[in-house]
């Protein structure tokens, strides 16, 4: 199995711990329409934020790694509830939504250096407004 099928089966599952075992200390996270956050730490920090505020469920999951081992790749839906509001975002109610996504990922020496993740802003603002 790919660090990048662990890496999401372990999100899946809701295991943040196996998430972070899955990535180099120096993890570059880029998030969508965000500011690129470095170390394992800060990448922690998102997550207690995310699982705060949704609950996801990732499926259709299509996993892509280069012949050579250095970038993956991953498209998905997102499955999800707004659980409580983002600042900046809609007031959440328990809204439900499902948006197409996509990952993109730089391999080093067995782990994840970066994370790069897209999806439609405008689409989710509109299935929870």
């Amino acid at each position: 199995m790919s660090i990048v099928q662990t890496y999401f089966d372990a999100f899946n599952a809701g295991d943040t711990q196996t998430m972070l075992d899955c990535l180099t200390e120096d993890v570059a996270h880029h998030v969508n329409e965000g500011n690129v956050r470095i170390g394992r730490g800060k990448f922690a920090e998102f997550c207690a934020h995310m699982d705060h505020c949704y609950k996801e469920t990732l499926t259709e999951m299509v996993v892509f790694t280069s012949s050579d081992g250095t970038r993956g790749a991953a498209e998905y839906m997102v499955n999800g509830t707004y659980l409580n509001s983002d600042e900046g975002l809609p007031p959440a109610s328990g809204q439900t939504y499902r948006l197409p996504a996509g990952s993109f990922f730089t391999l080093r020496d067995g782990k994840i250096a970066r994370v790069t993740t897209y999806y439609n802003l405008s689409d989710w603002i509109s299935q929870v407004s």
